[in-house]
């Protein structure tokens, strides 16, 4: 019960420091990569490295940096299909799918080595 009160006020106190950056940000289409995401990884971490320390916390860290690789990739390639062609949102997001999975699948496999 203790870590979810701590996660609820840490993650709380990290959303709203991560609101008064997103409404200070110009132009105001940036305040959405200031939402709860970064808020919620930042408290998760904080959880991580207090209960397992820092090598845990490290590993935990660089596997957010991979995965937000991989959701970049994903994303870009989302975006040029909905550009390029008369595809529905819907059947881009699911013929990308594959795209998000080699990419983080193929980092994993970097790191690990």
């Amino acid at each position: 019960m203790t870590e979810y009160m701590v996660r609820f006020i840490v993650g709380g106190l990290f959303v709203s420091l991560f609101a008064i950056i997103g409404d200070v940000v110009r132009p105001k289409s940036f305040a959405g990569l200031f939402g709860a995401a970064p808020s919620v990884a930042l408290a998760t971490l904080g959880i991580a490295w207090a209960q397992h320390g820092s090598h845990y916390a490290g590993v935990q860290a660089s596997s957010m940096v991979l995965g937000g690789i991989a959701l970049l990739c994903y994303s870009v390639i989302v975006c040029q299909i909905l550009m390029s062609t008369r595809a529905r949102a819907l059947t881009a997001t699911l013929a990308s799918l594959p795209v998000w999975l080699i990419v983080a699948l193929g980092l994993h496999a970097v790191v690990r080595g």
